[in-house]
């Protein structure tokens, strides 16, 4: 875990900052200019914490992702739009993967399971 640290000549805040020229993490004081090598290289770490039985959601949004598959073989069963992204998932409680697919008609983004 980083811990803020404090310039050993002035006492202000210390910041990471970038040397280009030798690829390395500074820390560095904007106050009066002192440098030293940075001894951690985590500038920014997020831990995400999610129980057990918690799934990931699908965004809204989904039918717009150009990373995901799209068809035009199935058909929306509420809006009969002939184009779908379809995605994997694995539900809570049964084996192995679930097929989904996301209506691509903006006014539906209807989800669906095969």
């Amino acid at each position: 875990m980083s811990t803020m640290k404090f310039c050993s000549k002035c006492n202000n805040i210390l910041y990471i900052k970038e040397d280009k020229d030798h690829k390395i993490l500074l820390d560095a004081c904007r106050y009066c200019h002192h440098e030293g090598v940075a001894d951690n290289i985590c500038v920014y770490r997020k831990e995400i914490h999610q129980s057990a039985g918690e799934s990931t959601q699908a965004l809204q949004d989904v039918a717009k992702d150009p990373t995901l598959p799209r068809t035009k073989s199935v058909r929306c069963t509420q809006c009969n739009h002939g184009e779908a992204v379809f995605y994997q998932e694995t539900l809570r409680g049964e084996e192995g993967m679930t097929l989904f697919f996301v209506c691509c008609n903006p006014t539906c983004n209807h989800k669906w399971r095969d």
